[in-house]
């Protein structure tokens, strides 16, 4: 059983017996619970913590767990309906005094976050399965850290001078393109792409997005009151005639974009678009934020990969993003910004005001991990496994859904497939099947920054246990396909029929 589900179904067991118990009366011990239930000893630690978290029981070190005594009902009943005036004030900030375009929206985000109900399959996970991700080697890595000397020390802010050497090494390639001074650790992707936009673009500006991208970079551009402008995709990257008329009608100065297997089509930069890309940047007097988020989720059969636009960029044009997070833990958020000129000390001053560092101990364990053996294993490892799941997740949908959903690509890098839906197809209806099918699927709109093209479907296979999770997967969806189509038929015989 997945982890995640047999905490959840724990929680619900004790959620009922902890009402057989007078508050304040001590539950059975842990060693009790998992001989009874027959569950390892970290599900029922995690299974009480959840119990805590709602107020139902309370835990005494070495005394064990207690059922809560209710607390004291609140003297009035709160109101907060005071919030909705002050949350939709917005300062005048433009000299015609129309208000800020600001909005913070992450649905498209928890979309990929927020962890399904147990039985569902998770194919609109953000992050790699647990069995793909080294925590081995990341236990043992942590453990080497905490002993180093000093690591739960104050760090200096830009990083640690080790950790900022290999970063510049990943990046700037063994020529030596980039400088330790030119990188600064942050505390993971999102972190680095909240940083760059407030850095380089001010309130109120147009920032260039590919289409489809990420709907993490929209809701930072939209947070940070700057206005999303795409500028499409196809199945060799960015459109870079499309990109220089861009630059010119909206004078924007920032370009996002994902050279690599990019999120969510897994279009790699072609090489006769890349000095295409960097040249419309250079004319426009504008930055390219490189977000180089699956570098390390290239699959096996994925050949040499190109370098990042940085290496080929002496001038400053591109403020390049690395994370380690994706490939090694949803909770080891580090990152770096790599940049060059004067633009490094504004990244740094912002980063600073934002969150002063990244954690020490942080920093030392993925040190210690990107310095071991191990990280090479763990490379090559997640490479064939992504290989083989991308294969069966084609491999399902060919049999199973031959019209209805087609992969745009199939990609040799990343973790998911971009499919295209049969016309007439709603994609929000889909997905609500699907969910009631027991299959999360991540609908596409989000990922657009004005109307899509067509309607689409985000399906991830990196998240979910294996390949006979990804075939029932599959056969999930296709019933969901199949409930849409007839329930679509029963309302057009009802018209008829009236």
């Amino acid at each position: 059983m997945h982890e995640r589900s047999s905490v959840g179904e724990l929680a619900d067991v004790l959620r009922s017996e902890v009402q057989r118990y007078s508050p304040g009366e001590k539950l059975p011990s842990s060693r009790a619970l998992v001989e009874r239930y027959r569950v390892s000893p970290v599900t029922v630690s995690r299974a009480l913590a959840l119990l805590v978290g709602e107020g139902l029981v309370v835990t005494r070190p070495g005394a064990g767990a207690f059922r809560a005594r209710p607390s004291a009902p609140a003297s009035r009943p709160a109101d907060t309906s005071w919030q909705e005036v002050a949350l939709s004030a917005e300062p005048a900030g433009t000299a015609s005094g129309e208000p800020l375009p600001r909005a913070v929206d992450a649905s498209g985000l928890l979309a990929t976050l927020a962890a399904p109900p147990p039985g569902v399959i998770e194919f609109n996970g953000g992050y790699p399965h647990p069995s793909l991700l080294p925590e081995r080697a990341l236990a043992a890595a942590l453990s080497r850290a905490g002993r180093r000397p000093g690591a739960w020390g104050r760090p200096p802010m830009e990083g640690l001078p080790e950790l900022r050497e290999w970063f510049a090494r990943e990046i700037g390639g063994p020529g030596g393109a980039l400088a330790p001074s030119d990188v600064l650790v942050t505390a993971g992707g999102q972190s680095a792409l909240t940083t760059a936009l407030r850095a380089l673009a001010p309130p109120g500006a147009a920032v260039l997005v590919e289409s489809p991208t990420y709907p993490g970079l929209l809701a930072v551009a939209r947070a940070a009151g700057l206005r999303p402008v795409p500028v499409p995709v196809d199945t060799a990257g960015v459109r870079t005639g499309l990109l220089a008329e861009a630059f010119r009608a909206t004078g924007a100065r920032v370009f996002v974009c994902q050279p690599l297997f990019q999120n969510p089509t897994g279009a790699v930069l072609a090489p006769d678009r890349r000095a295409g890309v960097l040249r419309a940047a250079r004319e426009a007097g504008a930055f390219v934020v490189e977000d180089d988020y699956a570098r390390g989720l290239a699959h096996e059969d994925a050949g040499p990969l190109p370098p990042p636009l940085a290496a080929d960029d002496p001038d400053g044009v591109v403020v390049h993003i690395r994370s380690l997070t994706k490939v090694t833990s949803p909770s080891l958020r580090v990152a770096a910004l790599a940049a060059r000129g004067p633009v490094m000390r504004r990244l740094r001053a912002i980063q600073v005001v934002d969150s002063f560092f990244v954690p020490r101990p942080l920093q030392e364990t993925a040190l210690e991990l990107v310095g071991s053996p191990a990280w090479r294993r763990h490379l090559r490892d997640i490479a064939a496994a992504l290989r083989g799941r991308r294969e069966a997740l084609a491999t399902a949908l060919a049999r199973e859904l031959p019209e209805e959903a087609r992969p745009v690509l199939l990609p040799s890098g990343g973790g998911q497939l971009w499919l295209r839906l049969e016309q007439g197809l709603d994609e929000e209806t889909v997905a609500a099947e699907a969910f009631r099918a027991g299959v999360a699927v991540a609908p596409g709109r989000p990922y657009f920054a004005a109307e899509p093209p067509a309607a689409h479907l985000r399906v991830a296979y990196a998240a979910v246990a294996g390949t006979g999770e990804i075939a029932e997967g599959v056969r999930r969806l296709r019933a969901a396909f199949d409930g849409v189509r007839a329930a679509g038929g029963a309302r057009s015989a009802a018209v008829l029929s009236g």
